[in-house]
């Protein structure tokens, strides 16, 4: 099978679509949430999506053959929320690493059954890394400043937990994904690089997605665009991009800088446009998708799919407008002064 490195040499790689919209359609109870294996759990549960990979794997699966029905290339793991740190929310640390493998298994399951129907066109599984519930960067205290709730070594023993359970259940790509601190993405990198390397392993390929959020240009942690790329690039990356924040309409601007800067590949998945006063995602698919045509277009995209509010049909309308548009050519860049 062709390498992800050659696909993308050879058309623009669509990207799926939000799990959180999809599993709202299904309107959950705290029941379904909990299923047998959690019926007597002292917490309230509902809302903790990644659970349902174990309680509820066909709903998570049929989700992402939605989406590669669609035309996704690279299907995301039901995992933002997978590490010790965010479960605690629920009283499920101890659940981490069982979380990431389930969810790993759920996507492999879908991407192998749409792979083998068509040998031509591989189908991938990105082991989404979310962005946490704490930050290294920024305090939660407004009256202490200089206050953390958690360490950069708690962080990255997080995020190794997660990789484990990620590539023990079988991803091809690694996504450190709705990055607003760059610290926190920093401690997934020296996670993934330690990881391998401990264990003596080749390393697989890594997206790096962060998070514009707002119209100022940067991130929440303060960092413009540009700041953030070379942050990350000495991770080598097999793409960098932005999702998450912004609709298409808005991203724009932040993608066309992105793409003049990059030396890697990149990627962006906006939200349906900009929510609505009861949080809800109005844009249609085909309003999302002639956006992002343009990008196209220009010349500006490697890998491309949707974030919150969007939908297969989204990613269905995105898939054949950029369908006749050649991926952006990886530009050269200097060498730098010695």
């Amino acid at each position: 099978m062709s390498t992800i490195k050659d696909e993308l040499k050879k058309r623009i790689l669509i990207i799926d679509g939000a799990m959180g919209t999809m599993i709202q359609r299904h309107k959950l109870e705290e029941a379904d949430y909990r299923g047998e294996r959690f019926k007597d759990w002292h917490t309230d549960v509902k809302g903790n999506n990644d659970l349902l990979s174990i309680t509820e794997p066909q709903i998570i699966t049929g989700i992402h053959k939605q989406y590669l029905e669609a035309g996704a290339d690279i299907i995301e793991t039901n995992t933002f929320s997978s590490t010790s740190i965010a479960q605690a929310d629920y009283d499920m640390q101890s659940l981490a690493y069982e979380l990431n493998v389930a969810s790993a298994k759920c996507a492999r399951e879908a991407a192998d059954e749409y792979t083998a129907k068509d040998p031509s066109k591989p189908r991938y599984v990105a082991g989404a890394i979310g962005p946490l519930n704490k930050t290294l960067s920024l305090s939660p205290d407004v009256n202490n400043p200089g206050f953390r709730a958690v360490t950069f070594d708690e962080v990255a023993a997080a995020y190794t937990e997660q990789i484990k359970g990620l590539v023990d259940g079988g991803v091809d790509i690694l996504l450190i994904e709705t990055i607003f601190d760059t610290l926190n993405a920093k401690a997934a990198i020296y996670a993934i690089r330690h990881f391998f390397k401990e264990r003596n392993l080749p390393e697989l390929p890594v997206m790096i997605s962060g998070t514009i959020t707002d119209a100022s240009g940067r991130t929440l942690s303060g960092q413009t665009l540009e700041a953030f790329y070379v942050s990350v690039m000495h991770a080598n990356p097999l793409s960098v991009g932005l999702n998450c924040a912004l609709g298409a309409q808005e991203m724009r601007p932040h993608i066309e800088e992105l793409s003049s800067i990059a030396g890697c590949f990149t990627s962006a998945y906006p939200n349906a446009g900009l929510p609505n006063a009861f949080g809800e995602y109005d844009e249609q698919p085909h309003e999302t998708a002639h956006i992002i045509e343009e990008w196209a277009a220009n010349g500006w995209l490697n890998i491309v799919g949707g974030c919150c509010g969007t939908t297969p049909d989204h990613i269905k309308h995105i898939a054949q407008e950029v369908a006749k548009f050649a991926p952006r050519a990886l530009p050269v860049l200097e060498k730098e002064l010695v």
